[in-house]
């Protein structure tokens, strides 16, 4: 039986879903939870309404969930966003095509006072192992 979506991709917050005026560092995301070992990498940003200032979003990977490093533009399809009230209400895609285990995505606020809300995920699919296990 051909997996499908449900089967095979596997959803996980970084950044909650908040109304931001400062700098913030999502949290890890594992790629190899539940043991599945997934291959691909898609961060999705969703920006909501941006009142002020500018935010900057850097997709970071780290070998032990620890040190983390901004991925290079090499290993990233799609650019990392800086979001402002002239472009905010949109989804951002960033494809990541590095190997390191972990994912997180970072937010650099320059010049809020009164912010702006989003959120970020990474979305991990073609598991080496599924299906997806959701407990």
């Amino acid at each position: 039986m051909p997996l499908n979506p449900y089967d095979n991709v596997l959803v996980q917050r970084s950044l909650a879903p908040a109304a931001r005026t400062a700098t913030a560092n999502g949290t890890a995301v594992d790629r190899a939870a539940g043991g599945a070992r997934y291959q691909d990498a898609l961060i999705v940003i969703d920006a909501g309404v941006v009142t002020d200032g500018t935010h900057t979003f850097a997709v970071q990977d780290s070998p032990n969930g620890s040190d983390w490093t901004a991925v290079d533009d090499e290993f990233l399809q799609g650019t990392e966003p800086a979001v402002t009230s002239s472009n905010d209400d949109t989804i951002y895609e960033i494809g990541y095509l590095g190997s390191e285990r972990y994912l997180r995505v970072a937010v650099t606020v320059a010049g809020a006072s009164t912010g702006g809300v989003y959120s970020a995920a990474v979305v991990l699919s073609n598991a080496r192992r599924g299906p997806v296990d959701r407990d």
